[in-house]
């Protein structure tokens, strides 16, 4: 089996990602690029007139993981049952797999407040908001690092891509690369923008998201999905799909 190709083409824009998440969190680890947070979370605060408001929270719905989720399993599911074949279901399925036990668990780990957690409960002082590894908090208050709705945003909207080209070519119908690009990249910086905005999340987080749903997307477009062994039993139903003509 080969890996499909991805672009920028090499693993070194895979390490690149990783090396710029862990450099981002050793910073944040040592005190630093605080001031940044803080004056993006500020000047949110003082451009946030209700009408922005309320337009913002509603755009922020497209990096909602459980809907995205469905979605994906969704198109799996319909794509699998007209092309007779289990292979549509594995990608979101995979993709459930790795960012549950990614984005989650960086989250527990790195323990770090909300730039709302001043002024709702926990109620801390706003200076004690930036930091991480607030251990001392119950983990429901200090999930902030990095943005899940951006990192699950990325994934899954190239997982929701890669399923809609061979499913519209299943009911004869082609879908323009450009659309499947705008797909892949609209919404991720939406979420990303409206997050940060919202005082959801600190500038840093949303970066941290993005770097991280970015490696784990190249990973799984990387994967040969028409090439995967499958038990004798799948084998009248393992048709490919990602290179369905």
């Amino acid at each position: 089996m080969r890996l499909r190709p991805v672009r920028p083409a090499g693993w070194w824009f895979d390490a690149l990602l990783l090396v710029g998440l862990v450099g981002l969190t050793v910073a944040l680890a040592a005190d630093q690029l605080f001031g940044l947070d803080r004056a993006v979370a500020d000047w949110a605060d003082g451009h946030r007139p209700a009408a922005a408001y309320w337009v913002a929270r509603v755009l922020n719905f497209l990096g909602q993981g459980t809907p995205l989720t469905l979605i994906g399993v969704g198109l799996g599911v319909l794509l699998a049952v007209r092309l007779r074949s289990v292979r549509p279901i594995l990608l979101p399925v995979v993709g459930f797999v790795i960012t549950t036990f990614t984005i989650g668990p960086l989250k527990v780990w790195t323990a770090r407040a909300a730039p709302s957690a001043s002024v709702k409960e926990p109620f801390l002082p706003p200076e004690q908001t930036l930091p991480l590894f607030h251990d001392d908090l119950p983990v429901r208050f200090a999930q902030s690092y990095p943005s899940g709705h951006v990192a699950n945003a990325i994934v899954w909207y190239g997982v929701i891509a890669l399923l809609l080209a061979p499913l519209a070519r299943s009911f004869g119908r082609h879908l323009p690369a450009r659309l499947v690009t705008v797909i892949r990249i609209v919404p991720p910086l939406v979420v990303l923008t409206t997050t940060t905005y919202l005082g959801w999340h600190w500038l840093t987080d949303s970066v941290a998201g993005l770097l991280l749903g970015l490696f784990l997307d190249r990973l799984l477009h990387r994967v040969p999905w028409d090439g995967l062994p499958l038990p004798g039993r799948l084998r009248e139903w393992d048709r490919p799909f990602t290179s369905y003509p």
